[in-house]
């Protein structure tokens, strides 16, 4: 796992529990999707209001669970951008409790995407110069499996 420079704290809902007594595994994406929102936001990717002009789309998720997640804890989900292709993009992201225990960690594939013509794009330079000012430099080819 990378070492993460974006958090966001994430409330448990009651309704993100299911029969079990637990956030369902589904919810986990959730997560992710909301810290990834932030993200974006927080680096001037988007301005959390026009969804036309959010300019990616998900091309897959994944998620590896590590502990079940209670009502009773409150969460944290680290993120962060670990490769710049050239029209797609990966997000990482570790969900803890906020004293550290692990509970998840995940990725998502993301591409470039104009909302208004429905096709792929190439990221956007503007992007590209942000992410990688926050990040620092970034592989461009797959994470080997």
């Amino acid at each position: 796992m990378p070492s993460f420079r974006f958090s966001h704290e994430i409330e448990v809902r009651y309704a993100d529990l299911d029969p079990q007594r637990h956030v369902n595994n589904a919810t986990v994406f959730s997560y992710f999707e909301q810290a990834r929102a932030r993200y974006l936001q927080q680096l001037g990717l988007w301005d959390g209001r026009d969804f036309d002009d959010i300019g990616v789309i998900v091309a897959e998720n994944a998620a590896n669970y590590t502990a079940p997640i209670a009502y009773s804890d409150r969460v944290v989900v680290e993120a962060g951008i670990t490769r710049l292709g050239t029209k797609s993009l990966q997000f990482e992201y570790l969900l803890r409790t906020d004293d550290g225990r692990p509970l998840a960690t995940g990725r998502t594939t993301l591409v470039a995407f104009d909302y208004r013509r429905a096709v792929s794009i190439p990221i956007p330079d503007a992007w590209r110069l942000a992410i990688t000012a926050f990040e620092g430099e970034l592989p461009r080819k797959p994470n080997p499996p």
